[in-house]
């Protein structure tokens, strides 16, 4: 949660962000002018959205509900993707974006991973493969990096509105860093720290705060747990007094259910927040909230 000192400091850059349009000259729009941003999937169109505010009109690819790892691009999309001031996207992740955007023009695409440290697929590093993990948006300090990143290409494109992007992204990077510091000290006195999930979406998240992460599945949801890896699973949730197994939102969780079922451990769900659910109301920062909640309560973390 926010400190009150915290809280007033968030409150002047808003109204910073409010009134201060910057006095640059040339041919830039101004700072009322609305560019449009394609994001690949709901974390890189938050993001945006955040930072950009009402000076961004943001077409999300991948709808509510659906796994971005599935998505199939309409005609209509890939018009909008060539047509777009910025196009936000993260390699490898959805493949059918990556092929769009190899007709786009450089100055007008950014690759969200840029500048991150990145982890290898989990495997690759004892298999020697040099593929990496997508997953960089769990972590709420790359979150907050991406945030930076959309803030320097969008006042490029827009130098007049460059003092509200700035404003809106320290609200955005204290926001980030406020969740950093609670999981930093919520996850500091779990009994476990081995994560077992049902695919592996969070090594960064696990990275970040001294976990583990063991999953049934690889990078992609979708792929079926081969049965030798779930009695390997099986064994190690038993052999380490797991108490939870943990599945996701978009996922069905029958193969968690059988596996929690078979060792005696519980289920709870953490959500990699690819998507968000057509309806409702939930964003980056509150399910990243839940997800501490429910990592507290299932490692256990008194």
């Amino acid at each position: 949660m926010f400190t009150k000192t915290l809280g007033i400091g968030i409150a002047a850059l808003a109204l910073a962000a409010c009134g201060s349009p910057s006095s640059s000259g040339g041919t830039s729009p101004s700072a009322a002018s609305t560019l449009t941003v394609v994001a690949g999937f709901y974390p890189l169109a938050y993001a945006a959205e955040q930072v950009g505010g009402g000076q961004v009109a943001i077409t999300t690819l991948a709808s509510p509900g659906v796994e971005p790892h599935d998505l199939e691009l309409t005609p209509a999309q890939v018009v909008q993707i060539r047509e777009a001031d910025l196009v936000i996207y993260i390699p490898g992740l959805q493949p059918a974006v990556d092929e769009a955007i190899a007709d786009v023009d450089p100055s007008h695409v950014i690759d969200a991973t840029a500048g991150l440290t990145l982890l290898p697929t989990p495997g690759d590093a004892e298999s020697g493969a040099t593929a990496t993990d997508p997953h960089v948006w769990l972590d709420p300090l790359n979150m907050s990096a991406i945030g930076q990143t959309v803030e320097s290409r969008l006042a490029a494109l827009n130098v007049q509105g460059g003092e509200a992007f700035a404003a809106r992204q320290a609200i955005f990077a204290a926001k980030l860093g406020a969740l950093d510091s609670s999981w930093k000290a919520g996850t500091t006195t779990c009994a476990s720290h081995d994560l077992v999930v049902s695919h592996e979406a969070f090594g960064y998240l696990a990275n970040r705060y001294g976990f583990t992460q063991i999953g049934l599945s690889g990078i992609s949801p979708d792929a079926e747990p081969d049965p030798a890896t779930l009695a390997k699973v099986a064994e190690f949730v038993k052999a380490h007094s797991v108490r939870t197994i943990y599945s996701e939102a978009l996922v069905d969780p029958k193969v968690v259910t059988v596996l929690a079922q078979e060792t005696g451990a519980r289920t709870a769900v953490l959500d990699p927040i690819e998507g968000i659910p057509a309806g409702s109301n939930a964003t980056y920062l509150t399910l990243m909230e839940a997800n501490l909640a429910a990592v507290t309560e299932g490692q256990p973390c008194p």
